[in-house]
């Protein structure tokens, strides 16, 4: 039922001296015509202020999808949170979906962010109705900080592995750039769930359905390995992400939570061995345990191991063909050094998280795998990255887009899940630019599953094929110029040939000149309002502009920030004949007051009018 395999990074291990070597191991629940599980969910949704306007929007257009696509055997409940809790849907059997949808479309952005008190509200409800044969779930998603009720993130992840416990089990989904990666990825993990960063707005549809599709596809969950090393192996490092523990033997126990139906978990492992005469050298000894699906009833299944790796004579060695699962393995050491190289940058140790970068890259260049479409995109993100650790400038963006990477890798076996990024790279926007093609080659960068694709758009080339192209100068929907396109060696995707130019044509708008130039410029004066509320502009999206909040404050009303990245008990100067409780307002910008605690609203105000969400 339970079925485990390995391969070593190389085929047959040099004899006469001590060496490292990587090792991956596969399980995998072999169940034939899996029934799919049913599902005891709670979505539980940030409502914020922050989230006002299109987030919100496709937030619950999203939400309203997973309604979609569940079954009458399923139960379903729904929080959202601001400041306050409210329960649109509790939880119910999915029978009347209609109704279901139309109370997730009601709901409108409030205040502030309230996440511990919205999440444990929808761990309540999966634990009122548990049911170890279903797939018990509570999906937070999020787009900023938790700036009321426990905002601990060391609490917040300790319960979250205590919930796990008690059978009710964490995904968490970060939305746009606002939310705190590390706290979400650690509830996840600690969790042993599933983490999405949800890049731009529009992809929360298809976010949700990826997390919903391994839902149904979990067939086995509490995957336990522990490791019992031969004598003389010695364990360098994990190359998975997992919960590493002791047992009371000292043998390391791995924690690898869920398998997946179709999809092999992977363990990587990097090693120091012994030398070792030509033969057989025992490695270690594997034990492990999971409860898995078995004819429509979970029950604990456990198995042994043995590991060995064959050693051979140098020159058999050097001439032994490369073990099949060498890229695979790359992908973990990839995601292994991304992870590595963001912590010794955040230490401030930058030079030596560039080094650790480049150097890995010369490692793949050396060992021929950038002929390998999928390692010469990762080996473009490493330069990117690398660069921009060094220039002390990856940024909000690109620190959540190297998290996200990692940890996808590490954690999955899923190829629409890893290298995920669309942020546009800065150098585009620095780029020479021509007006016509000429006799060069036309190519387009596009969005496709979370991630920057470059096509060719010149006849005379495949317009399927891939086109490795610089991370840095990606952007989606921008055109550019090559001198040249050449074939991979396989065949498989083409590389860039000579300079590249961005393309920008006459008469046609320059989006990325227009980008740089499109944030509203605020006079840096205090607001001033007209005779009422009624009278201000409306609008129904935010932008770059400041949410601001009129709220009770016993006998008086005051205007508070919801936006994040600001104090939200702060109070604000702001004028008070638009004042109307409970409304949300734009403003162009705010600034700290002088006396260092209050805030003072600056620029053009104008009324948030809700949109509608239509099911």
């Amino acid at each position: 039922m339970l079925k485990t395999n390995y391969d070593f990074d190389q085929a047959i291990l040099p004899t006469g001296a001590a060496l490292k070597a990587n090792i991956l191991l596969r399980f995998r629940a072999d169940i034939p015509e899996s029934p799919r599980r049913n599902l005891n969910l709670s979505l539980v949704i940030d409502r914020s202020g922050s989230m006002a306007g299109a987030p919100l929007h496709h937030a619950l257009k999203a939400a309203e999808s997973v309604v979609d696509q569940l079954e009458p055997e399923d139960t379903l409940s729904v929080v959202v949170y601001d400041d306050a809790v409210d329960t649109p849907v509790s939880p119910q059997p999915v029978t009347d979906k209609a109704t279901l949808k139309a109370a997730i479309g009601r709901v409108r952005a409030g205040g502030i962010t309230n996440l511990s008190g919205g999440w444990l509200k929808g761990c309540d409800y999966v634990k009122a109705h548990l049911d170890p044969q279903k797939i018990n779930r509570v999906l937070l998603l999020t787009d900023g900080h938790a700036n009321m009720g426990i905002q601990d993130p060391r609490v917040l992840t300790s319960t979250a592995g205590q919930k796990a416990e008690e059978g009710v089990v964490t995904t968490t989904l970060g939305f746009a750039q606002g939310f705190n990666e590390d706290l979400l990825i650690g509830m996840a993990r600690a969790a042993n769930g599933n983490f999405y960063f949800i890049q731009s707005i529009d992809e929360a549809t298809e976010v949700f359905s990826i997390e919903l599709d391994s839902l149904r596809a979990v067939v086995g969950q509490n995957l336990v390995v522990t490791l019992e090393l031969a004598n003389g192996v010695s364990l360098i490092d994990i190359l998975s992400l997992a919960q590493v523990s002791q047992n009371d033997a000292g043998a390391t126990v791995i924690t690898l939570g869920e398998l997946y139906e179709g999809e092999d978990k992977l363990l990587g492992l990097s090693l120091d061995l012994p030398a070792a005469p030509v033969g057989e050298l025992p490695v270690l000894k594997l034990h492990y345990s999971a409860d898995v699906v078995q004819d429509q009833v979970i029950r604990s299944v456990s198995g042994t191991a043995e590991v060995v790796a064959q050693v051979g004579t140098i020159e058999a060695a050097a001439s032994a063909a490369s073990s099949h699962i060498l890229f695979e393995l790359s992908h973990l050491t990839i995601a292994k050094a991304k992870e590595t190289a963001l912590d010794l940058a955040e230490q401030g140790n930058h030079q030596e998280a560039e080094q650790r970068l480049r150097a890995l890259i010369q490692e793949l260049q050396a060992k021929g795998l950038n002929e390998n479409f999928e390692i010469a995109e990762e080996i473009d993100q490493l330069e990117y990255f690398a660069s921009r650790i060094a220039q002390g400038a990856l940024g909000n963006a690109g620190r959540k887009e190297l998290r996200d990477q990692s940890y996808q890798t590490l954690n999955r076996n899923r190829s629409d899940l890893t290298g995920r990024g669309v942020t546009a790279g800065d150098e585009v926007y620095a780029m020479p630019t021509v007006s016509d093609v000429g006799s060069g080659v036309e190519l387009s960068c596009v969005r496709e599953g979370g991630k920057l694709r470059v096509k060719v758009m010149s006849e005379g080339y495949d317009p399927a094929k891939n086109v490795q192209f610089p991370r840095a100068i990606r952007a989606e929907g921008a055109r550019y110029v090559v001198e040249g396109l050449e074939l991979s060696s396989d065949g498989s995707f083409y590389r860039v040939q000579g300079s590249i130019t961005r393309l920008a044509k006459p008469g046609e708008p320059d989006i990325f000149v227009a980008a740089r130039s499109s944030r509203p410029r605020s006079s840096g004066k205090a607001s001033t309002g007209p005779a009422s509320a009624a009278d201000l502009p409306t609008t129904d999206t935010v932008g770059d502009g400041i949410l601001v909040q009129c709220v009770k404050d016993g006998s008086k009303l005051r205007a508070r920030v919801v936006s994040d990245a600001y104090e939200p008990d702060w109070n604000m100067r702001f004028p008070r004949s638009v004042r109307e409780e409970g409304m949300l307002y734009v403003v162009d910008e705010v600034k700290t007051a002088p006396d260092g605690k209050s805030y003072i609203a600056c620029g053009e105000i104008k009324r948030f009018v809700q949109p509608t969400v239509t099911t």
